[in-house]
């Protein structure tokens, strides 16, 4: 009670009021008794401009609602009777027949049953409606608006019938909504005028929920479900903006009250006996996003050089590595429910996507789906993660036991999980797994257990955990303990002493060693010999915990982000880097090549090489994954901000797919220019023709390839004559190739500090300049070379007269030899024709 400074509490039956004024430790001023029904919830409203006005309501176990309005509550809420003590300190008790009965003039009372003896879960008074506004857990009257007469002391009732009941409300003035937090797993949105149906359904819950509340200034809503799923919703669209999950205390059963400080930005939710606060960061930039909702896994498909990311709007999008442009997308996939978690088949041919809607779908990359494995047994599940084997599909994240699928079974579209024969070994739920070839399998819970198991067997035979590890006896040795338990009492001592070291660690039921990733360090395949890690760990308190499964020991473990809770955690291929992420958006990156190679007595707790550390999200990171893309190695990211990133091991700021401008990844991310102030390089005289270019590993050339390189420099000497720096270049050149052919290691840029340019040790200077060249003769008299010569009278052959002519002139006696040019005309000019294959002459018989 704000106005008055007044606490008010209850219990069985009665009211207490305390004031908080008084020097003395919160005296009882007043005692409220005789109540019909004990009451179980309460609301107080005063009047910010008139603090006199206040309402007092409750609700009981009978179902009945009750209100006592006070008039003058700044003075007094009760009065005195006649025969009180004088003692003002004295706690005055008052009979609630009093108060029904109208004895106190400076308060009166209000009530109603018209949830016919349903528990009142929730009542509270809203002064811009003047109305009562109560809710139950029944299917009939589950939320009831006693609405107040002008005479302010009667009440008209219209109630709302919601299925299955509600467990809380709340009311927006000024949307004019209330807001019901439904069993069946729905927030639904009702105007107080329409009793009919709800005007808006929330989607997305995965359990019944619990809490609500508005966000009034924003026109958001708050959502709590009974597995400590929060959630944010804008009401205008009626969409999930946030989703926040497992960063609650872990209890099986909790009573939740629920409040947020819109003023300060603090949202408070207590659990039985404790309570956890939230604060709302400052408000996000406008930065560009690649999903419409939260991203919620991101892959990378090496055959098809291609990102592909999901949102919790159940849409699946891929993207171009090299150039960050979009170029397909998958919507609706699982309808309204949520993806999860993805992964990729062995031949990264088929997309398999889990969602809170309990399926795992097989995709093509044309949008098919081939098959729906129905995890959740057609209920709501939450799936961590889906990893594929070469003979099973395992899906995680719900329960204890792990869910396992055979593909020998797929010749359907609806497929039905199998047993796993190895049973339940998990205390807590499962949320990852990891597999080493050629049998081993790894799976982390909850309580930050890690049981490794045969795959091929599917028996257990160990559990890790930073506090102990035990080794666990098969499903069939465990058949034949409980047989020959009365005759064998030594394998109880054997067991009670396996068990010993894990009965003195406190079970972690706040997830504090949560496992939320595991990872195995395939690369290293001779630590067996050596007693190196080969299973790395993170999750809850930023911690990354490196294992060797085959001594079954912890060698070490460091913070890796302090104060964030869990993170997730990514590795390359050759296991030289590892990638972690946090709740913060933060992206750290590590050098763990030569981390835990070796055994040791001692746990490890010094951090690795940290190779560079940004921020390239604003809200949590929910997924990494590291590629290869043009020698470059490049970290992506997917973040509840609803962005996808990719970065690399350069100082390069991280790109963001979806914006305008495409991308050159390789161009992008180029190695960056060495410089020479930084690194001195000292070479002796005698060895100038040795390449100062290579690391040494680089130079540390094999003495066959040495002398065949020296053998084809002396032959070409014979044939062609070259100056010392050619010669030192062309060796350079040719050592450089034979170690490219030779290793097959990516090369990273400024990490690796001994590697350079290929022209990093060429000398640059000034030209000379040259001296003046005279110009050739024919460009200083062209006339001379390139006149053109006269055309030269070419002697014309005469023509002879024609036949016409000559035998005119015949007759002619001006014609000099007229009988022998006609002649001679005769026996030049034969007429020649084929016929019938003999050739016949004919002369020209014409007559003179």
């Amino acid at each position: 009670m704000k106005a008055v400074k007044i606490a008010v509490a209850f219990t069985s039956k009665e009211i207490c009021f305390y004031d908080l004024l008084s020097k003395e430790e919160f005296p009882c001023q007043y005692k409220l008794q005789g109540l019909q029904g004990a009451p179980i919830c309460m609301d107080y409203w005063y009047d910010p401009f008139d603090p006199k006005d206040s309402i007092l309501s409750f609700g009981d176990i009978t179902g009945k609602v009750q209100a006592i309005a006070f008039t003058a509550a700044v003075i007094s809420l009760f009065e005195r009777p006649a025969n009180a003590c004088d003692d003002e300190e004295a706690t005055m008790t008052i009979d609630w027949a009093e108060l029904v009965s109208g004895c106190h003039k400076c308060c009166h009372v209000l009530q109603h049953t018209t949830h016919h003896g349903d528990w009142v879960r929730q009542v509270t008074y809203n002064a811009s409606l003047d109305a009562f506004i109560s809710s139950t857990m029944s299917s009939t009257n589950t939320v009831v608006l006693a609405w107040r007469e002008k005479s302010k002391k009667l009440l008209k009732m219209t109630s709302f019938n919601i299925a299955q009941g509600i467990h809380a409300f709340d009311y927006h003035s000024r949307l004019n909504l209330i807001a019901t937090a439904g069993i069946n797993n729905k927030v639904c949105l009702w105007n107080p005028y329409v009793l009919s149906k709800p005007v808006g359904v929330l989607w997305g819950h995965s359990a019944s929920v619990i809490a609500v509340q508005f966000f009034a200034e924003r026109k958001q809503l708050f959502s709590f479900s009974r597995d400590k799923v929060l959630r944010l919703w804008d009401i205008q669209h009626q969409l999930s903006i946030q989703r926040i999950a497992c960063s609650f205390p872990k209890s099986q059963d909790f009573r939740c009250l629920f409040h947020f400080d819109e003023t300060h930005g603090r949202l408070f939710i207590s659990f039985n006996n404790q309570l956890a606060l939230l604060a709302i960061k400052n408000e996000a930039s406008k930065r560009v996003k690649s999903h419409l909702k939260a991203v919620s896994c991101v892959l990378y498909n090496s055959h098809l050089k291609q990102v592909i990311s999901s949102d919790v709007g159940s849409t699946v999008s891929f993207w171009m590595i090299e150039t960050g442009q979009k170029i397909k997308q998958f919507a609706g996939c699982h309808g309204n429910a949520e993806i999860s978690t993805m992964t990729l088949d062995a031949n990264k041919t088929r997309l398999l996507t889990g969602s809170t809607d309990g399926t795992v779908k097989v995709w093509d990359f044309n949008g098919y789906c081939h098959h729906t494995l129905n995890v959740g047994q057609d209920g709501v599940v939450e799936i961590s993660q889906i990893l594929v084997l070469k003979k099973t599909i395992l899906v995680v994240g719900w329960e204890r036991a792990v869910t396992v699928f055979r593909p020998h079974n797929f010749n359907q579209f609806f497929i039905q999980s199998e047993e796993w024969k190895g049973g339940v070994r998990h205390q807590d739920d499962i949320l990852c797994a990891a597999f080493l070839p050629p049998q081993t399998l790894a799976t982390g819970s909850y309580d930050g257990e890690i049981v490794l198991w045969n795959n091929n067997t599917e028996n257990a035979h160990h559990v890790l955990h930073p506090g102990y590890q035990r080794q666990l006896a098969s499903m069939l040795d465990l058949e034949a303990q409980k047989l020959n338990a009365g005759r064998s009492r030594a394998t109880h001592c054997v067991a009670d002493q396996t068990n010993q070291a894990a009965l003195n660690v406190k079970i972690d039921t706040e997830g504090n060693n949560a496992v939320m990733r595991l990872c195995f360090l395939e690369a290293r395949k001779t630590n067996a010999a050596t007693g190196g890690a080969n299973l790395v760990s993170c999750g809850a308190s930023g911690y990354v915990r490196f294992w060797d499964i085959f001594k079954k020991v912890l060698l070490a473990e460091f913070l890796a982000h302090a104060g964030v809770g869990s993170i997730v955690m990514s590795t390359d291929k050759l296991n030289q880097y590892l990638a972690t992420g946090d709740p913060d958006g933060c992206l750290k990156i590590w050098n763990i090549e030569e981390y835990c190679t070796n055994s040791t007595d001692s746990k490890v707790t010094q951090t690795p090489t940290l190779l560079r550390s940004l921020q390239p999200h604003e809200d949590r990171i929910s997924s990494l994954e590291m590629c290869e893309s043009g020698g470059h190695l490049l970290i992506i990211s997917s973040s509840a901000d609803c962005s996808v990133c990719v970065t690399g091991l350069s100082n390069a700021p991280a790109l963001i797919f979806g914006q305008a401008s495409r991308w050159n990844i390789e161009n992008y991310f180029s190695l960056p220019k060495r410089d020479t102030n930084l690194v001195e390089s000292k070479i002796p005289e005698e060895n100038m023709e040795i390449n100062p270019l290579f690391s040494e590993e680089e130079s540390s050339l094999d003495s066959t390839e040495e002398s065949l390189l020296t053998e084809e420099n002396r032959d070409n000497s014979t044939h062609t004559t070259r100056s010392s720096e050619e010669m030192n270049f062309s060796l350079k050149c040719k050592r450089r190739n034979i170690f490219k052919n030779k290793t097959h290691k990516p090369y990273y840029g400024e990490i690796l500090q001994k590697s350079t340019s290929t022209f990093g040790s060429l000398s640059l200077r000034n030209l000379e300049e040259l001296p003046e060249v005279k110009k050739p003769a024919f460009l200083q008299d062209p006339d001379r070379y390139f006149k053109e010569e006269p055309e030269e009278d070419e002697s014309q052959i005469p023509e002879l007269p024609l036949l016409s002519e000559t035998l005119k002139a015949v007759f002619d006696e001006k014609s000099l030899f007229p009988k022998e040019l006609l002649y001679r005309e005769r026996q030049d000019k034969p007429l020649c024709q084929e016929r019938n294959g003999e050739t016949k002459i004919k002369r020209n018989k014409k007559r003179l």
